[in-house]
């Protein structure tokens, strides 16, 4: 599923998403669990505002990101 990620720039230029957008919903990440990177792309796992993971992908190539997994979290 295609997304709209806000992203914070650090000192070296990486991307890290702060907030996404799921349609017209709003997420903000509020912490960014792991991550892991391939040559061409970047994994994020996070927990949004909404309880629930996310695994957030970047294709850095071609600058698109994507919901790659879904957990509900724990309410």
């Amino acid at each position: 599923m295609p997304i709209r990620v806000e992203c914070y720039a650090g000192y070296r230029g990486d991307q890290e998403p702060t907030a996404f957008r799921l349609g017209e919903r709003r997420l903000a990440v509020r912490a960014i669990l792991d991550r892991w990177f391939a040559p061409q792309t970047r994994w994020f796992r996070v927990e949004a505002d909404d309880g629930n993971l996310y695994v957030l992908r970047h294709d850095e190539a071609g600058g698109t990101w994507d919901v790659a997994a879904f957990t509900r979290g724990n309410r």
